[in-house]
């Protein structure tokens, strides 16, 4: 190896990364900004990268859907996609305390609670922030979720779950009500885990309406 080699970065492939670099930080102002305005379900890849200037094949090679566009955009501690694999893998069974965990440190973490109070600083306000939360939650976990418990009223079962942990969460991390703001991880789990639980997992009893068709 010559003196040179592998010392000095080459001229070339710094000013490339440094063009990548330029191009994603566009790529996520855009995408903070519509956010913003129009929530998580309201924001589209194609709207984001016309807003950012950049051709929808460029976007595309920085994020492959709007779920890692989101978790980019919001500093997320980790990749949905895996983090709902490894929360549906071993069942129905520990689910609510799964879901409160999961939730709970993706936004323990400083830099995506950073990102949220910068949207609130911004004009988002406290609403919309949640708002976006809310509906990356629904697209990301919902479906999946529903697909495992695999009961007629799945849909409802995990909306009314998701709507409890947003509340949480939102109350927590938003707007910071004590002491549920400075409360620990395992405080926290222990007292709302076995209410996802149960409305994940509770029988339902028919009602007059059904029993009398039935």
């Amino acid at each position: 190896m010559t003196e040179d080699q592998g010392q000095t970065p080459h001229p070339d492939h710094e000013q490339r990364q440094q063009q990548l670099d330029d191009v994603s930080r566009v790529v996520l102002d855009a995408a903070r900004a519509a956010y913003s305005r129009r929530g998580y379900v309201g924001t589209t890849l194609k709207g984001v990268a016309a807003a950012a200037g950049v051709a929808p094949d460029v976007m595309s090679r920085y994020y492959r859907n709007r779920e890692q566009l989101f978790a980019a955009a919001m500093r997320l501690p980790f990749d949905p996609a895996t983090s709902v694999a490894q929360l549906l893998a071993p069942g129905i069974d520990g689910m609510g305390e799964r879901l409160v965990r999961i939730t709970l440190r993706m936004l323990d973490d400083p830099e995506t609670r950073d990102q949220l109070a910068e949207m609130v600083r911004d004009g988002a306000g406290a609403s919309k922030a949640t708002a976006s939360l809310r509906e990356f939650l629904e697209s990301a976990v919902v479906d999946r979720v529903v697909g495992v418990l695999g009961v007629p009223d799945a849909r409802m079962r995990v909306s009314l779950a998701t709507s409890y942990l947003v509340g949480v969460a939102a109350s927590r991390y938003v707007l910071q009500i004590e002491p549920l703001a400075s409360a620990t991880e395992d405080e926290i789990v222990a007292l709302v885990a076995p209410a996802i639980q149960a409305a994940l997992t509770t029988p339902t009893q028919p009602t007059k309406a059904q029993r009398e068709k039935g």
